[in-house]
């Protein structure tokens, strides 16, 4: 069991903390809030409720996501690097002293420190030709792969430096829904569902670059 009583977590979503492994200096730990948890599901309508609280843990959706069918084939046909080219390298869950970990790759920026979001970058720079690049090579990659994600927010987004260019890297939202996950086995539903999250991922840029007069509830309608 990995010790982190002492550790202090490098960055924080609403749902989960993500923490340096103290003797793998290169990986992250990603360990669930669970007062997040209870807090939406007391939110839920009572339908929903009945669904269980397992449905609401980033943790547990994650390693699904990683089972999904593109991911193991790539990797069963020796394609490994090619899943790793957009995704941190992961590792699986872990046992620590704050609970179950999952284990990924910490990604950095070239002086050493936890990677930028591209959320935090577009607010510095905005969607300059280098990162308009990358955004590009990230698209390209999920057409070509077919690998599933959610909508694909800035925020959870890094970029960092691989093969001596800028790259996005996916650390959060990776798999899709249940429904949507079920019907990819048909090729063309597989290639819509993935041309559409493109299209809400640029989209979504156009919004965090503007003036945000609208919401972006009211701005992603496709």
């Amino acid at each position: 069991m990995i010790d982190l009583s002492d550790q202090q977590p490098f960055a924080s979503g609403d749902n989960r903390h993500c923490y340096r492994h103290p003797n793998i200096p290169d990986r992250c730990l990603k360990i669930i809030r669970p007062e997040n948890i209870e807090a939406r599901y007391q939110r839920q309508a009572t339908p929903k409720k009945l669904l269980g609280k397992s449905r609401l843990n980033d943790n547990k959706q994650e390693l699904a996501a990683h089972r999904q069918n593109a991911i193991l084939a790539l990797i069963n046909q020796g394609h490994e690097s090619t899943v790793w080219r957009h995704l941190p390298k992961f590792y699986g869950e872990t046992a620590t002293s704050l609970g179950p970990a999952n284990e990924s790759e910490l990604l950095f920026d070239v002086n050493g420190n936890p990677a930028q979001t591209l959320e935090l970058y577009l607010t510095q720079h905005g969607f300059d030709a280098r990162i308009n690049a990358a955004a590009e090579r990230l698209c390209e990659w999920l057409g070509s792969t077919g690998i599933l994600t959610r909508n694909l927010l800035p925020h959870n987004l890094v970029i960092s430096q691989r093969d001596n260019q800028p790259e996005l890297v996916l650390v959060d939202g990776l798999g899709a829904p249940p429904v949507p996950s079920g019907l990819s086995i048909i090729p063309a539903w597989r290639r819509r569902y993935i041309n559409r999250r493109i299209l809400r991922f640029y989209k979504r840029i156009e919004w965090e670059t503007g003036s945000k007069e609208k919401s972006w509830g009211e701005s992603q309608r496709l």
